[in-house]
């Protein structure tokens, strides 16, 4: 796989090499999945006839599969070939969207998420990988531009699309919807594709592993357990989920002087991409945070569909997916600081923006604050991937899309319990003041974004710390 390349192969300029064109597309069939319920609940509750909370686990599961899995792809992907891994991350994930489909009972279709998920976990990472190995450094902007599409716009759309699907039947239909499409991308792609490098040998050490899954697994669901108002349960699983996460970190650091670790934590020893991941993460926590928030206002406090719910939503996802490839391209002209600093002043004004919702602001300035957000996202993503990515070496390519996939589920996680928990304490302590709970609701929502709006600013100081470009895969600089 690419972890053992010593020379990159070398790609025409200008043209996006075929490998990496068939790896987005199935990587945002895929991961377009981790989102692709939200909407579905209410139709999922009654035809399971399972409760609110429970049927919220059909989203759960995915994520906190995503963040046990992915920190093992880094040792999985060092032992197959571009064309293996391929096979295995969609045949994976088709069987679990075909068990999804056909679920009799709700334990069923819950297997079925997880199938899917562990399938979606290989996907990014198999991107990631291959495209820092392929690209020639001066067009990784360009193509990072379109990976960009399937990273990040994906899960911005899954609900959108789901709202549309939903008009036409049950929840079945997403899967059914999803299956022929993934099933296509999957035999395309087995033909074109061509393995890039060979296998590395190499072993795994099963003691990492499992602290890994049980360490962010259960950091995961702690935090989704706060974003269901579960307040004595979720804290202890949190708890221990760091503390497990901290042995596990210990064991690394213990392993990499045999050069034998699970996920190589050497990769934070390069400040760009440590500045780089942590401006990710926060961007991703603003992101799924209003993705939380937007729907319940809406659906809740305005009283849309899911249909217009989707559609209202619709335009700044796509304008983040179409503007992903002319902003890979102005950062390999400019790099990324003029993309980055703006992007992320972008993302505060516009969550800035949303903490003076009403019942009665225009839908135009909800769409205009939404668009204004998805594309200062798109801004910050693409520089953001290419930047940090391209400040490792190549061996540790494998360890940095790992740790970039890992860190991105739990600042998901992370961003949907504190936007729930902030609401919910804020809307209980109205109500118990004899407050109208629709009121109460709104200033819980505020209170919210604003929290969010202030998470965000952090970005800014952040992104001013990093450079404007990767000057090759330079020494490890410590802090």
């Amino acid at each position: 796989m690419p972890a053992a390349i010593k020379e990159r192969p070398t790609a025409e300029a200008g043209r996006t090499p075929l490998v990496v064109r068939l790896l987005v597309l199935a990587t945002f069939v895929v991961i377009l999945n981790e989102t692709l319920m939200i909407n579905a609940i209410p139709s999922l509750m009654e035809s399971m006839r399972v409760t609110e909370q429970a049927a919220q686990w059909v989203s759960t599961a995915f994520m906190l599969t995503m963040a046990a899995v992915i920190p093992i792809t880094g040792w999985f992907l060092q032992r197959v070939t571009t064309r293996q891994g391929y096979v295995i991350a969609m045949g994976v994930f088709l069987a679990g969207t075909a068990l999804s489909a056909v679920a009799p009972t709700f334990a069923v279709l819950l297997v079925g998420r997880i199938v899917q998920a562990a399938g979606t976990a290989v996907m990014m990472p198999l991107l990631m990988t291959t495209l820092m190995t392929v690209v020639p450094k001066q067009d990784r902007g360009r193509v990072m531009g379109n990976v960009t599409l399937a990273i990040s716009v994906a899960p911005a759309l899954g609900p959108a699309i789901s709202g549309l699907i939903l008009q036409f039947g049950s929840w079945r239909l997403l899967f059914v919807a999803v299956l022929p499409i993934a099933g296509a991308v999957t035999y395309f792609g087995l033909r074109q594709l061509k393995n890039i490098g060979e296998p590395k040998v190499s072993t795994i050490d099963w003691a990492s592993a499992a602290m890994a899954t049980l360490g962010f697994g259960g950091l995961v669901y702690g935090l989704s357990l706060f974003g269901e108002g579960e307040v004595r349960l979720g804290p202890a699983i949190v708890v221990a989920g760091a503390l497990t996460i901290a042995l596990f970190v210990v064991r690394q650091l213990k392993l990499q002087r045999v050069d034998a670790p699970l996920m190589d934590l050497r990769t934070l020893k390069h400040r760009t991409f440590t500045l780089s991941l942590a401006v990710l993460c926060i961007a991703f926590l603003a992101m799924m945070g209003s993705m939380i928030l937007l729907p319940l206002y809406l659906q809740n406090l305005r009283d849309l569909t899911p249909l217009q719910t989707g559609l209202l939503l619709m335009p700044g996802g796509l304008a983040m997916g179409l503007l992903g490839p002319s902003v890979g391209r102005i950062y390999d002209r400019v790099g990324s600081r003029p993309l980055v600093i703006p992007g992320s002043v972008g993302i505060v004004a516009s969550l800035a923006g949303f903490t003076q919702i009403s019942t009665s602001m225009p839908y135009w300035q909800i769409l205009g604050l939404h668009a204004l957000l998805m594309i200062s996202l798109a801004a910050t993503f693409t520089p953001l991937f290419t930047l940090g990515m391209g400040a490792l070496p190549a061996d540790l390519y494998p360890h940095g899309s790992s740790i970039l996939g890992t860190l991105q589920q739990v600042a998901a996680a992370l961003g949907t319990a504190l936007v729930v928990t902030v609401m919910s304490t804020r809307t209980g302590q109205l109500v118990a003041e004899g407050a109208d709970k629709a009121a109460a609701q709104l200033s819980g929502m505020r209170v919210a974004f604003v929290v969010a709006t202030i998470l965000a600013a952090a970005t800014i100081v952040v992104a001013a710390l990093l450079p404007n470009r990767t000057e090759g895969s330079a020494e490890p600089a410590h802090f």
